[in-house]
Formats: C-alpha cells, structure tokens, sequence
C-alpha cells in the first residue's frame, strides 16, 4: 500500500539520520575510497573528515530522481558554499577528490592512502586528550537539522514514489540489460 510505503520511507530516513543528529560524543570518519549518497551526507554531521588521497565523494540524487537526504539540503552549502553545494546535489552531479572536497570544506584532511587509519587514530587520541565535545559543523544545531532531517525525509519519500525517480531507475535498469526490473519499473509508470 503506497502510503504505508511512503510512512516507512520517512520513518526510516528520519531515523538512520536523527542517529547521528543524536550521538552524544565526538565522531571522526575515514573515508578510504569512492563515498556514496548516505555515507557521504551522514559523515557532514559528524565532528570530522579524514580521507585518504584515493577517496571521492559523490551524491548522485538528481541522476537518480531523489532529493537530498541526511541534511545536506542545508549542511553542504554551509560547509562548502551554495555553488559547490548545488554542483554535488544538481544535475551535474559532481564528484569531488580527496583534494577537490578539501578545499571546497567538505572534510578537514587529506592524507597519503597508506597513512589514513594511523592520522585517524592520531586525531582521535588528539580529541581524547583535550576532551573534545560533540560539535556540528557548519555552525548547524541539533534542533535545527533535526527538523531539516524531518522534512527531507517526506521529500523523500514523496520523491520515492513519484514519476522522475521510477524513470531514472528504468532508464539506468534498462542501461544495465537488467531487462527484468527495468519491466517492473516500467509498469509502475
């Protein structure tokens, strides 16, 4: 039933975010390789980003027919600007390096790939020792992406079920020869 579904859908979402939103101590992440959609949003709400020079980021929403998830509709324009903001979560879908998402203030460092879990552990032994508290980035509070969290998470749902994203996953089913599913998706239609 389309509206069970779509309650699901909020719960869900909202809930896997307000975990983050939520925890009450420091969180650093290391990202070693390719970082996709929700690992990419949910690492903007915690303390820290380290990633080795090899990682990238990409959150594919607008390819995919969704919208933004994980309170990146207001996290990553404040870490990184509206333009490198709207070039991540738009139509043109970009995907930043280590180095590239560096400098544009998605994350804090970059390190050589061989060198990532021993400066993450460097950093965290660093917030241990000064008694570093949970913090957001970007200057964001915990009521205020919570609420962020609770209407991206309807939008989503809402973008789950309606025509653009049945399409984009027939079109990319369909790129595949996944000739099976995209039918599925194009029955939906």
């Amino acid at each position: 039933h389309p509206r069970k579904m779509h309650a699901t859908i909020v719960e869900n979402n909202e809930a896997l975010f307000n975990l983050f939103l939520d925890f009450p101590k420091p969180m650093l992440v290391a990202v070693n390789g390719p970082a996709i959609g929700a690992s990419v949003t949910s690492a903007t709400l915690c303390d820290g980003i380290i990633a080795s020079e090899k990682a990238t980021f990409s959150t594919p929403f607008a390819a995919l027919g969704v919208t933004p998830e994980g309170c990146s509709s207001v996290q990553f324009a404040r870490l990184m600007g509206e333009e490198n903001a709207e070039r991540m979560l738009g139509r043109e879908g970009w995907r930043p390096s280590a180095e590239e998402a560096l400098e544009a203030g998605l994350i804090q460092w970059v390190v050589p790939h061989q060198q990532l879990a021993e400066e993450a552990h460097r950093i965290a032994r660093e917030w241990i020792n000064t008694g570093a508290r949970r913090s957001l980035r970007g200057g964001s509070g915990r009521d205020e992406l919570k609420a962020v969290n609770a209407r991206e998470s309807v939008d989503l749902a809402n973008a789950f079920l309606g025509a653009p994203f049945i399409k984009a996953q027939f079109k990319f089913l369909w790129s595949k020869k996944k000739w099976g599913p995209a039918a599925m998706f194009l029955a939906m239609l």
